[in-house]
């Protein structure tokens, strides 16, 4: 078992402090699920962990070995942003190959909802299948750790069912961090729950909690 741990994540902008001395940690096998308002520094935290956000401090360690740079997080962390990140002019099939090990290649080639795209270019791709592909790719990389921002966002409820399939599946020999809106699949799959407010993270047991601090109606 493999555990990532983001400890004394401090991050401010101008006078406002967005997270304060957060800690959060996750191991290989489990799902935390990650919560918080619009603006609430979900999205920056998440950044931050993957190298792509600069922190005024922060300590990201795997199994103890502390990560000074994003090429050294890359090897460990994948990262799925909110918007888009795969070129376009260059056909899914082609993406797969640069994107994966070839151990792993065949296991998207014959994936139901990516089988009829293969032939595609990226820019020629719905919002959903976009989304999926993106999101079978991390699922799939060399990486331990996947943080996934948003993404349930825009794909078909049948996708999304594939999608949390495909994370109960690999969840065996790898972590993941998941924040989105759709609040009921992420306490569904989700083994732990965080509650991101005011800059600082704490854990909560269920929805109920989160009813009553009013994130919830």
């Amino acid at each position: 078992m493999k555990e990532l741990q983001v400890d004394s994540v401090t991050k401010t902008f101008g006078l406002r402090t967005i997270l304060s001395d957060v800690y959060l940690s996750c191991k290989t096998g489990e799902v935390v699920g990650l919560f918080g308002r619009n603006g609430s520094g979900k999205t920056t935290l998440l950044k931050i962990i993957f190298g792509l956000e600069r922190a005024n401090t922060k300590f990201i360690r795997v199994n103890r070995k502390k990560l000074n740079n994003i090429y050294e997080c890359r090897k460990k962390i994948n990262y799925l942003p909110q918007s888009n990140f795969l070129p376009n002019n260059t056909k899914i099939e082609q993406l797969i190959k640069l994107f994966l090990p070839k151990r792993r290649q065949e296991l998207l080639f014959k994936n139901e909802h990516i089988k009829p795209l293969l032939d595609k270019k990226n820019q020629d791709l719905s919002t959903g299948e976009k989304r999926v592909v993106e999101i079978l790719l991390l699922i799939h990389s060399d990486a331990d750790f996947i943080l996934l921002d948003e993404p349930f966002n825009g794909v078909s409820p049948i996708i999304r069912e594939s999608i949390m399939e495909c994370i109960k599946e690999n969840k065996h020999n790898k972590g993941f961090v998941i924040t989105d809106h759709d609040y009921k699949n992420v306490i569904d799959i989700s083994d732990r729950l965080v509650y991101l407010n005011n800059g600082y993270l704490k854990p909560i047991q269920d929805k109920y909690e989160l009813i009553k601090m009013g994130y919830l109606f």
